[in-house]
């Protein structure tokens, strides 16, 4: 996921070699499990004395188990490698303004423990809920050791893990990265929830393999884009790339928290289509929650269709100009509008194909809320630390 800057980079190591050759076995045994010793010196390319020296310190740490034994026609018998699951966690972070969920996985991704409260109004008390938490996890799961916290919000931050830009969070410039630290006692990894969704699909994700060129979009309070090109994850001056959500669509439009008037997310996120409705109402205050206009819609509320409606063809006029700029091979969609994709995703569609270039039209695929897509975008910031390739610059 790293690519070298020729500009500015340190001659490799020793102990550069040693990380690139400890990570491509362990992405070997992650995505071919379960293999021999044997399998993975042919397969990676590696001799097998380094093999051997990366396994039985992968075993030391607690990162690789060996298991069944399996049959050979002559000679030693090989034993089995996978990834220890059951030992090595991470702890997940889905940051939202009105709702925080904390996970706790394996490498995998797949989650043993969860919980959720209401978002804090304030960085510490974040903090101090989340350290609550951590140590709750702790003492239900003795035998599993947090390799570290991703934290996936919806906001930017910078290099440095401060908090610059986050509108619908409302929270001042901070070092949540910092903070979460001090607090939890592991390496913390923070990022934007799109970004996060990206790294996701291409870690996780049921895509082929040769998908260099990924756009991610969430669709909540407000609207992120993660930006996956080249295979390299695009943060852009400041680390803003991909603020799509506050492009303006509309030159006197509905104000947004960011300052302007008329941004994109004003027109085609939850909270928009949550006043879409209560303007067809012609309520002065929303009347439903997002969860609560899918359901009217399933049952056949005229208005929520024609809000649900409303709210496809702005996300497809944006996802018309992202798709036109960028030429991505896939567009991944996430949010709670997924639920409703199969009345969503044609008017969206039909947006797309009549605005977009046909050349640069991508595949629109909308994930699986039940995978819990931000959740596991969490997991996967610290699976790349360790899975990913060394950074050397």
């Amino acid at each position: 996921m790293r690519k070298i800057d020729l500009t500015n980079f340190q001659v490799a190591t020793s102990e550069t070699a040693r990380q690139i050759n400890r990570r491509i076995a362990l992405n070997f045994i992650r995505r071919h499990q379960p293999m021999s010793r044997a399998d993975l010196a042919r397969h990676s390319g590696l001799q097998r004395s380094t093999v051997s020296a990366i396994i039985d310190q992968l075993i030391n740490e607690g990162w690789v188990t060996e298991g069944a034994t399996g049959a050979t026609m002559r000679g030693r018998k090989p034993r089995f490698l996978h990834l220890n699951v059951e030992r090595a966690a991470i702890l997940a972070v889905d940051l939202r303004p009105e709702m925080t969920t904390v996970g706790l996985s394996g490498v995998d991704a797949r989650f043993v423990r969860q919980a959720s409260w209401p978002t804090p109004t304030t960085p510490a008390a974040f903090v101090a809920e989340i350290a609550r938490t951590v140590d709750a996890f702790k003492t239900a799961h003795p035998q599993m050791v947090c390799e570290g916290m991703g934290v996936s919000l919806p906001g930017r931050v910078d290099q440095k893990g401060r908090l610059v830009f986050a509108p619908n969070l409302a929270w001042p410039t901070v070092n949540i990265k910092e903070l979460l630290e001090r607090a939890v006692q592991l390496p913390v990894v923070v990022e934007n929830a799109a970004n996060a969704c990206a790294l996701a699909e291409l870690w996780f994700g049921q895509h082929p393999e040769h998908v260099r060129h990924l756009i991610a979009v969430t669709v909540s309070e407000g609207i992120g884009v993660g930006l996956l090109l080249n295979g390299q994850l695009v943060h852009g001056n400041h680390s803003m790339a991909g603020e799509f959500g506050h492009l303006v669509i509309e030159e006197q439009g509905v104000p947004c928290p960011c300052g302007k008037s008329g941004c994109w997310e004003r027109y085609a996120s939850n909270a928009a289509a949550v006043q879409f409705y209560a303007g067809e109402r012609g309520d002065a205050v929303p009347a439903a929650r997002f969860d609560d206009l899918l359901w009217n819609a399933d049952n056949g509320d005229a208005r929520a269709i024609a809000a649900l409606d409303r709210m496809g063809r702005y996300l497809g006029v944006g996802l018309a100009a992202l798709e036109t700029g960028l030429a991505p091979e896939l567009v991944v969609v996430i949010g709670e509008v997924t639920r409703a994709w199969s009345r969503v995703g044609p008017v969206v569609d039909a947006v797309v194909k009549q605005r977009a270039l046909t050349q640069s039209i991508a595949r629109i695929v909308p994930t699986d809320s039940a995978m819990q897509p931000r959740l596991r975008g969490a997991v996967t910031l610290v699976v790349q630390q360790h899975f990913g390739a060394p950074n050397v610059a």
